[in-house]
């Protein structure tokens, strides 16, 4: 069992859907949760703010600018055994630009649209939670 942690790590991630209700995810290479599709996201560096770190994580992994809507959860990403605890804010993408593609192949070797109801498996724990009240706002 790892070391705990002095304190908890800051995470972030943007739900970004399309006009047919498609939801963009990445499926990740390495740990944590390598194998698994997620948002993108990423960590928030030293002295940015979340939203900034949403926007900067969102282009180097998907090569979309993105505009930002409302907060959509926070999850809170606790793995005692592996030593870790991640919060990560979850913003619903307002407006974005471009067209996805994966921009840093050493962390992902998947990126597609799914429709809410047919999503893939397995999905990030943070996914999971955003897509859970993304569905219960559209309802």
């Amino acid at each position: 069992m790892s070391a705990p942690p002095t304190s908890p790590a800051v995470g972030c991630g943007a739900a970004i859907v399309n006009n047919a209700g498609h939801i963009l995810l990445l499926r990740r290479l390495k740990q944590p949760e390598a194998g698994c599709w997620g948002l993108p996201g990423g960590k928030v560096d030293p002295f940015e703010t979340v939203p900034a770190a949403v926007i900067r994580e969102v282009l180097e992994e998907t090569g979309l600018n993105v505009q930002l809507g409302a907060l959509l959860c926070v999850v809170d990403q606790i793995d005692p055994a592996a030593g870790t605890h991640w919060v990560a804010p979850v913003y619903r993408v307002q407006q974005y630009t471009g067209q996805p593609h994966i921009c840093e192949p050493h962390k992902h070797n998947g990126l597609e649209w799914f429709a809410l109801d047919a999503l893939p498996q397995p999905l990030t724990i943070a996914t999971q939670q955003a897509v859970a009240v993304l569905k219960h706002q559209d309802a």
